[in-house]
């Protein structure tokens, strides 16, 4: 698994302001997001952990970028722990973690933009969303995964394989275990992906008239109060 955070600061890195978690498995593409109240390491692994009890697939390997919401103590003990692999990524390398990178803009940029997100309210809107999120994208959003690159001259020629969705891909290999090929097919059947994807609709105009309610407010508190009406004009 890649992991990586996205800020949602809308421009303004003053305060703390939300953060989402965006875990993706580099073989299925696999992707689960959190949102979280900042960056703090405490909120970050509590999150990690409650995404790795709902992937149904246990985890091999975790790699991350150099930030110390992710280089700790904390994590480095879990994972020796729970014998999973730890690594990083060379820093000001962002290929190194190019399949979360994508998932970063097509999963959370996408589906909920780059406004400011900053209260106890939109944590939890946000994660509303998250939840069916993970369901429409896993079950029902294929994707083509890159097979071969070659230079040809000046020219790159890329293949790709046949777009499936994560859920198709976990079906189609033969080496993950038959309970858990049993348990995404029961969650698959009771799925409906309009229904999923009308409730998504629904959270984000929520979301955004909190965040349009939210801004307003401050524009009200941060206007100087009208005091020409207190005093009278000495003629």
């Amino acid at each position: 698994m890649e992991i990586d955070l996205v800020g949602h600061d809308g421009g303004s890195l003053r305060g703390d302001f939300l953060q989402t978690l965006d875990v993706t498995d580099v073989f299925s593409g696999w992707t689960e997001t959190r949102a979280v109240r900042n960056k703090a390491q405490k909120w970050v692994f509590e999150a990690l952990l409650d995404i790795i009890a709902t992937l149904p697939f246990p985890v091999r390997g975790i790699d991350s970028d150099n930030g110390s919401e992710f280089i700790n103590n904390q994590l480095v003990r879990f994972c020796s722990e729970k014998k999973i692999t730890f690594t990083r990524s060379r820093p000001y390398r962002k290929n190194d973690n190019c399949f979360v990178e994508q998932k970063n803009y097509s999963v959370v940029r996408k589906t909920v933009g780059y406004m400011r997100f900053d209260t106890a309210e939109e944590l939890q809107v946000l994660n509303d969303i998250y939840d069916r999120l993970r369901l429409y994208t896993n079950f029902f959003q294929p994707s083509m995964k890159l097979i071969e690159k070659t230079r040809i001259g000046s020219k790159v020629k890329k293949r790709y394989d046949k777009p499936r969705t994560p859920y198709r891909r976990l079906l189609e290999t033969p080496g993950i275990d038959e309970k858990i090929k049993t348990k995404l097919i029961a969650a698959y059947n009771v799925l409906n992906p309009a229904e999923l994807k009308r409730q998504i609709i629904s959270l984000q105009d929520k979301l955004f008239n909190i965040h349009i309610n939210k801004k307003t407010m401050l524009r009200k508190e941060e206007t100087p109060p009208d005091l020409s009406s207190t005093f009278s004009v000495r003629q």
